[in-house]
């Protein structure tokens, strides 16, 4: 076994152990914490296969940015875990049948995989020889002219996502002060200043 054999599969085994370590922790930082791990396992993986590019994308943009974001998110809202914890039993029965729907796909979907035709050269050789072609211009072609539309789609669903995120967790208080911007457009002037005619030695 090579060394590069010996990265990938340290690599590999810790990717799928802190993947599941993200959803079977009991703490929600934890779980932030083991999706870092998982990032930067990933990161490795992607170095293996000779995409710098790729892995320092993911390092910089999810570790360095979207994971550190979902830390300080996590740590500062006021969550009641303890009604969360209560509520699940309730919701087990229907997540165990979307769960074995689930598992009933990825069967079948196994049991009749074909590999295509030269797909063992592609894994052979996934990234062009950087002599003749930079990874990072390769990767801009498959993401910008081959798979425009695909890309296209995971923003918009991660959009719907963010929207959701949003309307789920947005909270109306009754005693707080909230700018109203359409009222500030549209008032009317006459009534919203008035001039006083202060004289001397008096005040208002």
């Amino acid at each position: 076994m090579s060394v590069a054999d010996f990265a990938f599969y340290c690599f590999a085994s810790v990717t799928v152990a802190s993947g599941l370590f993200v959803v079977l922790a009991r703490n929600p930082v934890h779980s932030v914490l083991w999706l870092i791990l998982a990032f930067l396992s990933s990161a490795g993986l992607f170095v293996l296969l000779g995409a710098e590019f790729v892995a320092m994308l993911l390092v910089i943009v999810y570790v360095g940015a979207v994971a550190v974001l979902f830390l300080f998110v996590v740590m500062m809202l006021d969550v009641d875990f303890t009604e969360f914890k209560a509520k699940m039993a309730a919701y087990f029965p229907i997540a165990g049948l979307i769960g074995a729907v689930f598992l009933a796909q990825l069967v079948m979907v196994f049991g009749v995989w074909q590999s295509a035709d030269g797909a063992a050269q592609m894994r052979g050789a996934p990234t062009p020889d950087p002599a003749a072609r930079h990874n990072t211009a390769a990767l801009g072609d498959l993401i910008y002219d081959d798979y425009i539309h695909l890309f296209q789609a995971a923003g918009l669903i991660l959009l719907v996502a963010m929207i959701g995120a949003i309307v789920l967790t947005l909270r109306h208080r009754p005693n707080v002060k909230r700018q109203d911007v359409l009222a500030q457009m549209y008032r009317d002037p006459a009534r919203a200043m008035e001039l006083k005619d202060v004289k001397p030695g008096q005040g208002l």
